[in-house]
């Protein structure tokens, strides 16, 4: 499970909530690594998690306002950046131009990082609804029907994109030959 978030003060959220620019930046520094892990473990490419974290903070700053405090205010600045994930996993253009391949990973220096670094690798090759539903459901502890909700499908549309990606995670990690999208998804014909 993902740390928990840190407890922002009083003070810090009236004085951001009035517009003042430390109070901003003090939310910043909080939440900002939270932010940027989430995108990048939904996204797998530094780039786009990026994106997300300025998008996410862009949000927060326009909203702050009107927060009501019927979360916590890392809870809701969570939501905030899982939405602008979702927006872009849901987005034509990434899904045009595949962006979801993530960086090489680097050299592994000792045996928990490199199964690490090989579960990386292996997202980085699952399609990118079923690494949103990977990651909502196994690592921030979503239910299927939250996570339907999220993306706008049903419960069980979450439970068999779970189901897909971890069968393509254990014949990636288990050194299987290498898939594609359309091993999964498609019958294969075979010719005789």
């Amino acid at each position: 499970m993902p740390k928990p978030l840190p407890p922002v003060t009083t003070e810090i959220l009236a004085r951001a909530k009035c517009g003042d620019r430390a109070a901003h930046a003090e939310l910043y520094s909080l939440y900002a690594g939270a932010v940027f892990t989430l995108a990048r473990r939904m996204l797998a490419s530094k780039a786009l998690a990026e994106d997300v974290l300025q998008e996410t903070f862009v949000e927060v700053l326009c909203k702050i306002e009107g927060f009501r405090g019927e979360a916590e205010v890392g809870t809701w600045i969570k939501r905030i950046a899982i939405n602008k994930c979702l927006m872009h996993v849901r987005s034509s253009w990434i899904s045009r131009r595949g962006a979801f391949g993530g960086e090489p990973a680097g050299e592994a220096r000792s045996g928990a990082l490199d199964d690490q670094m090989a579960l990386e690798r292996a997202l980085d090759n699952v399609p990118d609804v079923a690494r949103a539903v990977v990651w909502l459901h196994d690592v921030e502890g979503y239910t299927h029907a939250e996570i339907g909700r999220m993306m706008g499908r049903t419960a069980s549309f979450s439970k068999s994109q779970l189901a897909r990606a971890h069968q393509r995670l254990r014949a990636l990690l288990e050194g299987q030959e290498e898939l594609n999208e359309t091993t999964l998804c498609t019958p294969q014909l075979k010719i005789c």
